[in-house]
């Protein structure tokens, strides 16, 4: 692989840009090629489980939204950007060495090329929620660590590197890489609000990391090449603070 590729060699998507959906919709695909898919409103419990260790507590996604089929990728971000962060350049592997706050600049004029305010980044009940699709259990698919490579990139399997969006297989829900390849932002901060939340355990991390309900605090300003994001659509636009 070659770290040192130019951005200026790497090509960006050529999508006509499409209506915006209604909510009845059950995928979109927007103006530079990013699909989505609709998630419903529920409940679920929410947090950490292992045995004799119970963390989880009732949570609710209030509202529908939809959460993007698979993270950022390379191609979309130079196709806003008109430059390419990553460590790992291929345009089809998701874009990384990206912090929260240039994930929020990307998403500002992504909704500005858009003309509307609908783009963000998933709270990180949104995320979770999205994530478990309905289930309970560790990862998405079950208990089973030994199945956790037909869905996820991480430390057995990924090679030290990430790996192109959508190869292994879906959640329930048709969301592709919610563990593992890269580390997500989500919109929240902890408690002090110093840091921020990223979830989804990344290519250089084990299978504990990369469970349905654990997260990763670092500061808004950190790059690293486990870290990229995935996208939220609201229904609604200039939608109230979901922190």
């Amino acid at each position: 692989m070659n770290r040192d590729e130019s951005p200026n060699n790497l090509t960006t998507p050529k999508t006509a840009p499409s209506a915006s959906p209604s909510g009845q919709d059950k995928t979109f695909t927007n103006s530079i090629g990013m699909e989505f898919v609709l998630i419903p409103a529920g409940k679920f419990r929410m947090g950490f489980f292992a045995t004799g260790y119970d963390m989880r507590r009732e949570a609710t996604s209030p509202r529908p939204f939809y959460l993007g089929k698979y993270p950022v990728t390379q191609a979309q971000w130079q196709a806003v950007m008109r430059e390419n962060p990553s460590s790992f350049k291929r345009m089809d592997h998701p874009v990384e060495c990206v912090s929260w706050e240039d994930a929020q600049a990307f998403i500002a004029k992504l909704n500005t090329d858009e003309g509307h305010d609908r783009y963000r980044l998933p709270t990180e009940a949104e995320w979770e929620y999205a994530c478990r699709a309905g289930g309970e259990t560790m990862w998405c698919f079950g208990d089973d660590v030994e199945r956790l490579g037909d869905y996820a990139w991480f430390l057995d399997n990924a090679g030290r590197e990430t790996h192109p969006v959508g190869q292994k297989l879906p959640n329930a829900w048709g969301l592709h890489d919610m563990h593992g390849n890269v580390l997500e932002w989500v919109q929240d901060s902890d408690h002090s609000g110093v840091f921020r939340v990223a979830r989804g355990g990344s290519y250089l991390l084990a299978p504990g990391c990369c469970r349905s309900g654990d997260k990763i605090l670092s500061g808004p300003d950190l790059r690293g090449d486990m870290y990229g994001f995935r996208l939220a659509l609201s229904l609604d636009d200039k939608s109230e603070d979901r922190t």
